[in-house]
């Protein structure tokens, strides 16, 4: 699977969840299918997104949008994302039983 690794700090992150959140239609309809999102333990504005995409050509497609810039740029993201593309090496899903 590819997924896009996103790393940013945000002015405040209840109001950049809530336009990440309002964007979510278009981020599915672009080829998103699904995600996960963590913040930094020390500072809850350091914002880490590992999106899982369809295809690589769709989330290149995607983050290199200026619709998507224009957004970040209004939920408050600070600086430049970095913005990294990768796939699937090994996935290994624990369990109690192992």
């Amino acid at each position: 699977m590819v997924h896009v690794l996103v790393r940013h700090k945000v002015a405040d992150f209840t109001r950049w969840k809530e336009a990440f959140d309002a964007h979510f239609s278009k981020r599915m309809s672009a080829g998103e299918v699904g995600f996960r999102l963590f913040q930094g333990v020390d500072d809850p504005r350091d914002v880490t997104l590992l999106i899982d995409w369809d295809t690589l050509e769709h989330a290149r497609q995607f983050m290199k949008s200026d619709e998507l810039r224009n957004e970040m740029q209004k939920a408050g993201v600070q600086g430049t994302a970095d913005v990294q593309f990768i796939e699937d090496a090994q996935v290994v899903h624990r369990s109690s039983a192992d």
